[in-house]
Formats: C-alpha cells, structure tokens, sequence
C-alpha cells in the first residue's frame, strides 16, 4: 500500500529483495505484501549483505524508557539513514488514510526490513527502541513522545535540538535525549501548534499553544531564538486533582481545604495569586469542583488548559492576528463578549492586562463567584499588581475609585508559592474587607508558617489560623447554609494551631 510500486497499468510489482537468496535468509515479519517496495530494495539494497537474520519486533512495545538514558552518536547516525531511506520509500499520502495504530504497525513492518536489508548490527532491544522513536517521529512527537507519557514530569524545557530538561518533583534536571537537527525541532512544535490553528516560523516566531490533553505549550523559533527553536511545555497530570489530593500533598491542611471548598461553594469572587510554577491553575482546577453542577459558566483562556466537570460549561479562546495583522482576537475581546452570553460564573485563566477591568465589572454587577489568577508574589503585591493593569488599560480614573471598584469586586485572594525545596503550598488565605481612608484593609484567615527543614532538605511548616471567628464573607456562608461548617473548620483550626 505505501511503497512507491506498481506498473502504469496498475498491476502488482514483486518486491526485489523478497526474491530466495543465499546470501540472506528470509525476514521474519508479519504477511503483508503490499507493504514492501521495489524502490525500497532498489535504493537501500547493498552490492553484497553478509548471512544475517533480522529478528521481527515483539508485537507488545515496551514501556517508555526513562529520560536519562544517554544514546551513542553511532545510534542517531544509523536512525537518520533508516528514516531517510523510510521517507524515500513510503507513501505519506496513504498512510495518513490509516487510524494511528494500523500506521505504526505499517511503519515498524517496513523499518524491520530496511533495517534487514542495510544489514545493521542491532540487539533486538535495540532495533525496538529505533522501531519507537521512529514511529514517533512520523506519528507523534517525536523523541517528546516517552517524556509525555510519563505522569511524573511537571514541565519539560526543550532548548534547541541537543538540550531537553524536565522537572520532577519540583527539581529541573537534564536528560540524555535529543532530536535530530533543529529542523526535526521545529517540525515538531510546527506539528502542536497547527492542531489548535496556530502557526511558528520566521514571520510569526512566538506561539502560545496546547496538547490535546490541555498541557500549555510556548514555541519560540530563531530568530529571536538564537540557539535554535525554544520549547517549553506545562504538563497536566492525566488524573485531575483535586483538594482531598492537594492536602495529601501537604499543599493545604485539612481545615483549610474546608474553608477553601465552602469559598468556592458560597460564591465568593476569587484571585489566585503566585510566581510561576506555584500551581495556580491546578488549584483554579479544584476550586471548580465545587462550583453548583447547575450553573453556568463561561472560561476565557489565552489556550485552553482549564478542565471544569460541569456539564454547562462555555469556553473561549484568544487568536492570534494572522499573516496580515489581523482577526486577532483578545482576552479583553472574550471578557467584554462573554458578559452577553448570560454567564453565572466567569473564569479567566490568566489575568495579564487590561481585561483585568472587565472581569472586576463582571464581578461587581451580579456575576458572583467568579474567578481568575494572576502573577505576584503576596496578596497585598496581587492589589497592587491589578491597580498597575487597569493604569496599563488607559483608564483616567482617580486612584480611590479603582481601589473602591477592587473592594467592591474581589473577596479572597489565595496565594500559592512554590517553595525552595520544590514543593507547592497555599500560604495565605486573605479577604478584602474593605477601606480606610485610601488604603484597601484585608485581613488573613490562614498562614503557612515554615518551622524548618528535614535532613533531605525539605521544609517543614504547617497551616495555622489566625484566630479570625467569622471572616467577612459570614453573611454570604450563612445565605448558602454553610454557615456551621465554616464555624467548625475555622475551630479546628484554631485548636490545632494551640
């Protein structure tokens, strides 16, 4: 089907190398005739190939491999030859007609008797895991393809075609895989970005993208990349967490996720507030859960990671302008928008500008509960940081409006961090409750108070309560029926910080 054979008048050409030789014994492989090429033996066939079995690939492939396993320049020397000699002989048209699993099995069948015929001296171990990463890099992502399968991995940094760290538990550390040339590089993050209708290349060489299973994907391509094409990606676990997970995880105590749930239950306005890689939207994620299956509600994402369990749920996402300057569309625009498609809730992933002003309009004029996250590094810097956004928006207002319009808008502001030891917490839970004069007054219902470190260098502290019996949004608990709950978890808390 995919070897470039066949006479004008449609009729079968028997493969050359399939012909009974002394020389070389038969490869063992699964039947399928229409799967070799006369061009195949004709192009890669040597003048004299020694007595030698090809061993067919185990029909099971193995689990990925770790990432630092480290690769000898004899290994990418001969995977270039055997993919060269692949893309001289297969028909790319008809194997995008196959379903993924039928396309790999046609691509390993043929790579087995490329790798007979060249006569190249692999173990079996070793010519399977050429089998993969080939198929990888005509099916998926490439050398990307055993970083992505594994659950562990928080974020993988790719920095031109000989450099690819990864972080696990909170720690980067360098891997032994690599890709080809730069131009296998950007072919891959060409492949990501064109499947949510973006594009990377000189002309437009920064791009914000994401995987099908909502991992953010940054693509930044010379030549502003001066190294070769940048890749950095922001894994999302395959099982969504949730705040039982994240207490388990030591991220909040128990109490605390209590009071956080009832938060998000009653409705509150919520700004999640941290440094990048402190687990902002995760924890945007398992607030979420506890949103009214009822309601609607309306996200707006530069790219789409948030991953909401409501069956009602709208979600909206920026575009880029195209090769012309135009169509782009901002998250201003989404915000502005989603205010006419009757939202009960709005949810932005990222607040980064102006839209900051828009989304506090939402929450000031009957859209309670909304909520979005946004780069700083305290509650109080978060305060700042909005006021600095809506300046950016060009708005003339006097300094005490914009503070009244905060005040007015936003209830809680969870602040999460990441740690020196890699670990993530929640490290405030703060209200704004109001003004005094020009000053926005807030006041924390829950600290994390760091006591010391372990042998291992982990840090050790714990979540404590400040003593605050009936936070501002009481009357708002006690309009839901929420009000004994939150009583009892601020209690507990209380006592467990005596």
């Amino acid at each position: 089907m995919f070897g470039r054979r066949g006479n004008d008048d449609g009729s079968r050409v028997t493969p050359e190398f399939r012909a009974p030789a002394p020389a070389a014994p038969p490869v063992v492989r699964t039947p399928e005739p229409a799967l070799a090429s006369a061009a195949l033996a004709s192009t890669i066939a040597p003048a004299a190939a020694p007595t030698r079995r090809a061993v067919a690939s185990p029909p099971i492939a193995p689990e990925p491999r770790r990432a630092s396993r480290e690769r000898s320049e004899s290994y990418y020397d001969t995977k270039s030859q055997v993919f060269a000699a692949l893309i001289d002989t297969i028909d790319l048209s008809q194997l995008a007609k196959l379903d993924p699993d039928s396309a790999r099995e046609e691509i390993r069948d043929i790579v087995n008797d490329i790798i007979a015929i060249k006569n190249f001296a692999m173990s079996i171990s070793e010519q399977e895991e050429l089998l993969e990463d080939i198929c990888n890099d005509v099916l998926g992502y490439g050398p990307l393809e055993p970083l992505l399968a594994r659950d562990d991995i928080a974020d993988i940094m790719v920095n031109g075609a000989k450099q690819v760290f990864i972080e696990v538990n909170g720690k980067v550390e360098q891997t032994g895989i690599r890709f080809r040339d730069n131009q296998q590089l950007l072919n891959i993050c060409q492949r990501i970005v064109s499947q949510v209708g973006r594009r990377v290349d000189e002309s437009s060489p920064i791009c914000d993208a994401r995987l099908p299973d909502g991992s953010r994907v940054n693509v930044i391509a010379p030549p502003l990349s001066i190294d070769g094409t940048t890749l950095t990606i922001r894994k999302f676990k395959k099982d969504k967490l949730t705040l039982d997970q994240l207490v388990k995880f030591g991220a909040i105590s128990p109490q605390g996720a209590e009071v956080l749930k009832i938060i998000g239950r009653v409705r509150c306005n919520i700004v999640i507030s941290g440094g990048t890689g402190s687990g902002k939207t995760t924890l945007l994620n398992c607030l979420t859960n506890y949103i009214d299956r009822e309601e609607r509600v309306i996200t707006c994402e530069d790219s789409a990671e948030l991953q909401l369990q409501q069956p009602h749920v709208v979600r909206l996402e920026t575009r880029p302008p195209n090769l012309e300057g135009e169509g782009e569309v901002t998250m201003r625009d989404l915000v502005k928008n989603c205010l006419r498609m009757r939202p009960e809730r709005i949810i932005v992933g990222e607040v980064r500008g102006p839209e900051v002003f828009d989304l506090l309009q939402a929450m000031n004029t009957g859209h309670d509960g909304s909520m979005g996250t946004i780069h700083s590094n305290s509650p109080r810097e978060c305060l700042n940081r909005i006021e600095s956004m809506i300046a950016m928006g060009g708005y003339s207002l006097p300094q005490k409006t914009v503070r009244e319009i905060i005040v007015g808008s936003i209830d809680v502001i969870i602040q999460a961090a990441r740690l020196r030891d890699g670990s993530r917490r929640i490290t405030h839970v703060t209200e704004v409750i109001g003004m005094e004069g020009d000053v926005i007054i807030t006041q924390d219902l829950v600290l994390y108070n760091i006591k010391g470190e372990d042998s291992s260098g982990r840090l050790l502290g714990e979540h404590v309560s400040t003593g605050i019996g009936r936070p501002h949004f009481w009357d708002r608990a006690r309009y839901y029926n929420e009000e004994q709950r939150l009583a009892s978890a601020l209690e507990a808390m209380e006592k467990k910080a005596d």
